[in-house]
């Protein structure tokens, strides 16, 4: 793999280039290599989910001055959750720098957003040991910049599937999604789905997996609402 790479993409310059490449190393791995060693990055994962939950606390904290704790905690958790990380992680191409086995990444490792997701915190608790909480801090707010005006505006997870559902529903409509191709090998595939009402294309989407294809699908067809007359 080749880290220097990821290390620019990072925006920080690691002291130690092991600890990088601990954050960047998949427990299925290790166990195709035999090692007695813990090298995977489930121990900085635990440390980086740590701090990037008292980075995000601390900006929110700041920035939300008169809002009360339960506001808070709501829009930390959308902050703070797998489909952030994962979609930082992707626009990132993390997939491609972390080590796995290859079974795991036949089976679409690669891009499965729960592995994309722990390696992303794994950085971040590397970052803090090589750097400092200062550093962690810097990578976190300036890559999770969009993420957290997306979270403060009420624009980040919103769930479109739901609410085309709701909008044709009202018109006694129905929907179905289809997959329409797909495109790479199978650790590195690219879907292509088409959202369906009453038998005429109301949306199309891609993803590295069906589901974000589908979302994708969806978030296009509220987009074009008011010319569907949905």
């Amino acid at each position: 793999m080749n880290n220097p790479e990821f290390e620019k993409i990072s925006g920080h310059k690691f002291k130690d280039a092991a600890l990088l490449n601990k954050a960047l190393t998949h427990s299925s791995y290790i166990k195709v290599s035999k090692s007695n060693d813990i090298l995977n990055n489930e121990r900085l994962e635990f440390l980086g989910d740590a701090f990037f939950d008292a980075i995000v606390s601390e900006e929110l904290y700041k920035r939300l001055e008169n809002v009360e704790e339960g506001v808070l905690t709501k829009i930390r958790a959308k902050i703070v959750c797998e489909r952030s990380l994962a979609s930082l992680g992707m626009s990132l191409n993390v997939g491609k720098y972390i080590n796995m086995g290859k079974g795991e990444e036949m089976s679409g490792g690669r891009s499965r957003e729960s592995i994309i997701a722990d390696a992303v915190e794994a950085v971040i608790g590397a970052i803090f040991l090589d750097g400092g909480y200062d550093a962690a801090k810097r990578f976190v707010l300036s890559k999770f910049g969009t993420i957290f005006d997306d979270a403060l505006s009420g624009r980040l997870h919103i769930d479109y599937k739901s609410e085309i559902q709701e909008k044709v529903q009202i018109h006694g409509k129905s929907l179905q999604y289809n997959l329409v191709d797909q495109e790479g090998p199978d650790h590195d595939k690219t879907f292509f789905v088409e959202l369906v009402c009453d038998k005429t294309v109301i949306g199309k989407g891609q993803g590295k997996s069906k589901k974000e294809a589908e979302r994708n699908a969806a978030k296009q067809a509220l987009e074009r609402g008011e010319d569907l007359a949905l």
